[in-house]
Order: structure tokens, then C-alpha cells, then sequence
């Protein structure tokens, strides 16, 4: 009876901890989005990379944004991005060619840069994990699981810097155990951005094939 007792109390206690943590990390990610939606604008540099050693790939590149809102200008593998609040606008330079397309708000699995930052605050459970130190910078991780058994992701690591509640780096498993490793490299708000930052012109690219598909 005895034994039986004490492995009751190591389980409520075992419980209620887990409970806590969830609602630390839970805590702690809607500090982050919550300072994120603040700024006026955000522009930051990243470094990407992705390895998964059953199909021998590893690939690693650099990107920058430049995000208002849901606004915003992404280069990313050679190719700038243009969201303009209605059309999207992929520029490729190496084949000088443009695509144009409506913006779709249905289409949910369209990660944007505004959502690569938020993300996290539906669809996952939530639990607290290590503290390391990154160049002097306290890095939090809170582990994620989706709470859809058809997703493919078996975890997310969201590092995050304690003192400015901004995201460090983000560290996805596949079940297929590719690896996605995304680094901010550099991160800056509330810049002076012109009035038509965010604006496609087309006589920039007087040679470049355009290609409207809607």
C-alpha cells in the first residue's frame, strides 16, 4: 500500500511540473509573438539549412526580409519575393523572369514571413526545455508537437533570447529525419522604410519575361 501511495504522489507531482512547463513555454511564445506584432516593420538576415542523411542531402543558404505587417520583400535562393498586400511577385534573375499572382488567404500552407514568426501559436503542444548559453546570449527552447497526428513534423525547437524575446533559431525533425535549421543572423525593427518600399515596379526589369496568372 505503501509503495502504491508514493507512486500516486510521483505521478500528481510528475503532472502537475509538466502542466507548468506547458504554460511557461506556453507563456514565453506568446511573449514573443505578442513583441513581434509591436513593431512597425522588422528586417532581419537568416541562414538556412537542411540536411537529412537517408536521402544524403545537405543544403545551406542565406536569406534576408524586410517585413510590414503582412507586407513584404524576401531574397531567398536567388529569387526576391514581393508581397504587396494583393499580388504577389517572384523575381527571378538568373532566368529574368517574373511571376505574378493573386494573393490567396485560403491557402493556409503559404508560409509567409510574417508567419514564419508566429507560426507556433495554434496547432502545437507546448513544453519547456534547455537554457544555453549562445555568444552571451541566454537562448530558452520550448519543444513543440503538432497536435495533428497527419503532420510530418515530429518536433520543432523555437530558441528564443530571454532578455529581448526575440527568436534566435528554430530547429525542425521531419519523420523522415530531415533536419531544418533556421538562424537569425541579424534582426532590427521600427527601420525607416519609404512610403512605396513594398511596391513592384515593373519598369525596373524592362527585359525580363512576365508571366500573369491571374
Amino acid at each position: 500500500m505503501y509503495k502504491l501511495i508514493r507512486v500516486i504522489i510521483v505521478f500528481f507531482i510528475t503532472f502537475s511540473l509538466s502542466a507548468q512547463n506547458s504554460q511557461k513555454a506556453k507563456q514565453l511564445l506568446d511573449d514573443v509573438s505578442s513583441k513581434i506584432k509591436g513593431y512597425e516593420n522588422i528586417v532581419f538576415d537568416f541562414k538556412y539549412s537542411y540536411a537529412n542523411p537517408n536521402s544524403n542531402l545537405n543544403q545551406e543558404t542565406k536569406g534576408n526580409v524586410c517585413m510590414k505587417g503582412d507586407l513584404y520583400i524576401l531574397n531567398f535562393m536567388g529569387i526576391t519575393r514581393i508581397f504587396d498586400g494583393k499580388k504577389i511577385y517572384n523575381i527571378v534573375p538568373e532566368d529574368e523572369e517574373i511571376t505574378i499572382s493573386s494573393y490567396d488567404s485560403e491557402k493556409k500552407d503559404d508560409l509567409t514571413p510574417s508567419k514564419m514568426l508566429t507560426f507556433f501559436t495554434s496547432g502545437y503542444k507546448y513544453s519547456w526545455d534547455i537554457l544555453q548559453n549562445v555568444k552571451g546570449r541566454k537562448i530558452q527552447y520550448v519543444k513543440l508537437k503538432p497536435t495533428d497526428g497527419k503532420d510530418n513534423v515530429k518536433e520543432i525547437l523555437i530558441g528564443i533570447d530571454i532578455q529581448t524575446k526575440h527568436i534566435y533559431n528554430l530547429i525542425q525533425v521531419d519523420d523522415d529525419s530531415g533536419k531544418t535549421t533556421f538562424t537569425i543572423n541579424s534582426f532590427k525593427t521600427n527601420q525607416p522604410l519609404s512610403k512605396n518600399h513594398f511596391t513592384f515596379t515593373e519598369s525596373k526589369y524592362p527585359n525580363y519575361y512576365i508571366n500573369r496568372l491571374d
